[in-house]
């Protein structure tokens, strides 16, 4: 729901298949000597100048989802980033110094640290000043770009949509030039005709044309159902893309979700593709895909898709880091699957251990401990069996990430589904 990073190589480690803007995972090389030190209470063992919000975030709203209670320095760490304006950055090295015009604070961040402390609770002024922000640098159309005063594009919008459920505002009545985030969704929507049909676009092309973005739609579908990052399994619906015209939110998500349903019908997951490169499985927007079929039309229209991830997913979102753990969190919630017996791996206890470890029953906090041994070991057995595609995500991810957000999600527009 996932949500757009600034350009930079530096964080392109799991750009394939890494969490999603629009419905992306900590995609950054281990940290350099030139690299910032990693602060306490940070997630990820990665530079965080690129997604440090942005995973930190991921890391303790899936905590919280599964019933853990993240560690105090996790929690501070994340509040410590936030500007006086409300808005937050990917990463502030010295937090000691104001945030001035050379910041690049944006959407996507923001609103991602404002459905993690929203969830968490007891963060109510932090939450106010961020949602304050987002609201202000809403655009005439009802939606949100990347960074401020950037065109609206659908997974920004739907990431702003899920911050603004989290803190009990009402996205239809948030409004700019009298459109809401919902008028601006609907203009990505693509007709139930033609090719892509059903599709989201992640933005209109030069001419207005819309081109279908399976990332997109993923992350339409949740924006267009009021939704956030963590959802519950919708009723199921007819499969089919349905209606023309002017569609409601609702039926655009349900079309949204008929042509997701399609794209991974065969193999059960979508696709990445590099140019002169095999199309690759796409981890995160396989795992986005299932939030988005669960939530539109119920667990069993995600089974699939979910069966594929359970199956093939451990190695990515042990390369890729914490917000890849976070997204097969999500994924599994959405489905009512345990996270902690996901085809076998305990995605909570991996999640865990990528960071200081939760707060205990008494309220203490520390690093070590069963996750920490529990992952070791099991990463020394995956390791023995890595398959190639891993290696081939971290080799593209290198030379990818070239334009403003697709490292935050590690989505490209153009993806194929």
């Amino acid at each position: 729901m996932n949500v757009r990073r600034s350009a930079a190589v530096l964080a392109a480690t799991a750009v394939i298949g890494a969490a999603s803007p629009a419905v992306a995972a900590d995609p950054s090389p281990s940290a350099s000597p030139s690299s910032p030190a990693l602060p306490p209470g940070l997630y990820g063992s990665a530079n965080p100048q690129y997604d440090g919000v942005w995973r930190q975030s991921l890391a303790l709203l899936a905590q919280h989802t599964a019933g853990v209670k993240p560690a105090a320095e996790a929690v501070t760490w994340l509040t410590g980033q936030q500007c006086a304006s409300g808005a937050f950055a990917p990463f502030r090295a010295d937090t000691a110094k104001a945030c001035d015009a050379k910041l690049p604070v944006d959407s996507n961040n923001t609103a991602a640290a404002v459905q993690a402390l929203a969830a968490l609770g007891g963060h109510d002024a932090e939450t106010a000043r961020a949602v304050a922000w987002l609201k202000s640098v809403q655009n005439k159309d009802g939606g949100w770009g990347y960074a401020p005063g950037g065109a609206s594009d659908t997974n920004s919008t739907s990431v702003v949509v899920g911050a603004l459920t989290a803190v009990g505002e009402k996205p239809a009545q948030v409004e700019k030039g009298g459109n809401s985030a919902y008028d601006a969704l609907l203009a990505f929507a693509l007709p139930c005709k033609g090719a892509g049909a059903g599709a989201f676009a992640f933005q209109p092309g030069k001419a207005g044309e819309l081109a279908a973005n399976a990332d997109a739609t993923a992350a339409g579908v949740v924006g267009a159902l009021g939704l956030g990052m963590v959802v519950e399994a919708g009723r199921k619906t007819d499969g089919d893309c349905a209606g023309s015209g002017n569609p409601t939110p609702r039926q655009a998500a349900a079309n949204g979700a008929s042509y997701l349903a399609g794209a991974v019908a065969k193999t059960g997951h979508l696709t990445s593709a590099m140019p002169g490169s095999t199309d690759q499985p796409d981890y995160g927007n396989t795992a986005d895909a299932v939030v988005a079929l669960a939530a539109q039309g119920g667990a069993g229209q995600a089974a699939k898709p979910l069966r594929w991830l359970e199956r093939n997913s451990a190695a990515w979102a042990r390369q890729s880091g914490p917000a890849a753990y976070a997204q097969l969190v999500f994924a599994a919630h959405a489905t009512g699957t345990d996270p902690r017996d996901f085809g076998g791996t305990d995605l909570v206890a991996r999640l865990n251990a990528t960071g200081p470890a939760p707060r205990s029953a008494d309220g203490q906090t520390g690093r070590s401990g069963a996750d920490s041994d529990k992952a070791d070991k099991a990463d020394k057995k995956e390791q023995k069996g890595s398959s190639p595609s891993v290696w081939w995500i971290i080799g593209v991810g290198l030379v990818a990430g070239i334009g403003i957000g697709f490292l935050i999600s590690g989505r490209n527009r153009r993806r194929k589904p």
